[in-house]
């Protein structure tokens, strides 16, 4: 698929763009700024001289607790350029996770945006050893500020001479119990995603202006970093929590050709009565990942705007996407075929192929796998089989080949392009004073996954909507924004196996 030379650092793909000519074009629109690929690579090499000027080397972690701008590329990119490791978090997340995500890494630096500084410190005061600070802007002392670190490390910078099978990156993804998984990635899978769904599928090409979100997530840092950098495309970012018209507006104004959200945000551009309006005839492809597409938000946005929507599936454990739709063969509602370089297998329980038509435990093989968990052993084994990769996904095939979601292995919820454990819902539900039980479980409503609790009160507690909102409320202040129930059920008691497990297919269906 891709061959490349046995010493390899992704980062020499900036330099291939000005080797290619590109130097003046644009690399990132972020609202008002413009970079360049020549304004790129002189930021990228000042931001690895920093580091370097800060004490890191090889394979030392950088956390980046950044927005969707320019900075998180110059971040990501610097870290790479010297072999250290970028591990790019959710910003929106709590002290407990930045300080479980630093102390697991043992992260050598964090790049932050002075709106989560504070959180950050918080987090600082829990870690064993407090790793080195940059700001994005202003920030008091010890913290270091980006635009003076860049300024005072100007100067070229080769790219360190790691190994095709060094470590590049890590992100973490939502486990069904714990704490979230530390997913290792090496140089060489990031040109393997770009030759294979980039190249392939999507047909990226240094023409295509691309708008893509979150950038800590694989799916976004695929389509809005890696991916216009491996051809020469222009990337188009915008910071800050979406909105429907933000969206619009960002389309509008800057053209992209490409763009890559998720169905929620589909859907919330189709409900918005201005937003449904809006101008989208720059567009040549819209994509969708991170959760299932549901086939009327696929219908209802091509009769509103003309355009088809490339759902697939991928994971963090493969860096992007490894089946999908494709131009001119789209089913509304599946996730298509295997993306050209990996392929499928859907095995039973006892690890047969299932035959076409059958449900079975989705595996995957590419050579972008990740090829362990970070201080999860145990993990590794149950998940990486060889060349071959556990999804956690069940699939069906039909006779076209078209793999079909059936939802996933174990009781994860996705909403929003985040997992869910429902565990930690139910527990904190169980918390509340008149809760006996819980059990939590996701359902589809209009085309989007909601979170759904089914209830057994305490004896003198009655069913109300004050106490719906008490349970919402509750939740929303112990875990994340997104980890509510959304909507609920009462019950005198829950569906349970003779063992006392309890079935939450019932729950799903409505049984209950």
């Amino acid at each position: 698929m891709i061959v490349l030379p046995e010493r390899y650092n992704v980062c020499a793909l900036l330099d291939a763009n000005l080797d290619a000519g590109r130097g003046d074009k644009a690399a990132i629109i972020c609202g008002e700024e413009r970079v360049t690929y020549a304004d790129l690579h002189a930021r990228v090499c000042a931001m690895g001289r920093a580091l370097r000027a800060l004490g890191l080397r090889r394979e030392d972690r950088v956390v980046l607790i950044l927005d969707d701008s320019p900075a998180f590329a110059v971040a990501f990119w610097g870290a790479l350029r010297i072999g250290a490791v970028p591990v790019p978090i959710n910003p929106l997340l709590r002290v407990d996770d930045y300080a479980f995500f630093i102390a697991d890494t043992y992260a050598r630096a964090v790049i932050v945006e002075p709106a989560h500084l504070d959180k950050l410190e918080q987090a600082l005061d829990i870690v064993p050893e407090r790793p080195a600070v940059i700001a994005t802007s202003d920030a008091p002392a010890p913290v270091h500020r980006l635009g003076e670190l860049l300024a005072a490390h100007q100067g070229e910078l080769d790219p360190t001479d790691t190994h095709r099978d060094d470590i590049a990156l890590m992100l973490y993804s939502g486990g069904s119990t714990g704490r979230p998984k530390g997913i290792v990635h090496l140089h060489h899978d990031i040109p393997y995603t770009c030759e294979t769904y980039a190249r392939q599928v999507v047909r990226l090409t240094e023409a295509d202006t691309v708008y893509a979100r979150a950038l800590f997530h694989a799916y976004g840092l695929g389509a809005g970093v890696t991916f216009p950098a491996w051809v020469g495309a222009t990337a188009v970012l915008r910071p800050g929590r979406p909105t429907p018209m933000g969206v619009v507006e960002t389309i509008e104004r800057h053209r992209p050709t490409l763009v890559f959200l998720v169905p929620t945000l589909f859907n919330a551009i189709l409900s918005d009565p201005e937003a449904v309006h809006a101008d989208f005839s720059s567009i040549r492809l819209c994509v969708s990942a991170a959760e299932p597409l549901a086939p009327e938000i696929w219908r209802r946005w091509k009769e509103a705007f003309g355009l088809e929507i490339l759902d697939g599936i991928g994971s963090t454990e493969l860096l992007h996407i490894f089946c999908s739709n494709t131009p001119g063969m789209v089913r509304p509602g599946a996730s298509g075929l295997p993306v050209p370089g990996y392929e499928l297998s859907l095995l039973d329980e006892e690890g047969r192929a299932v035959e076409d038509g059958q449900i079975g435990n989705l595996f995957v093989k590419g050579d972008s796998a990740s090829p362990f968990y970070w201080h999860q052993h145990t993990k590794t084994q149950q998940t990486v089989r060889g060349e071959w990769s556990r999804t956690g996904d069940r699939y069906r095939r039909d006779g076209e080949g078209i793999y079909w979601y059936e939802g996933r292995s174990d009781d994860m919820i996705k909403v929003r392009g985040e997992w869910v454990s429902p565990i930690e819902i139910e527990h904190t539900l169980c918390e509340y004073p008149a809760v006996h039980e819980a059990a939590v479980v996701g359902v589809p409503v209009d085309g989007i996954t909601i979170i759904k609790a089914t209830v057994v009160l305490k004896a003198d507690y009655a069913p109300s909507p004050l106490l719906v909102r008490e349970l919402q409320d509750w939740c929303k202040g112990r875990l994340q924004r997104y980890q509510f129930p959304h909507a609920f059920d009462f019950v005198d008691e829950l569906p349970k196996t003779t063992t006392g497990k309890i079935q939450r297919y019932m729950l799903r269906e409505g049984v209950a």
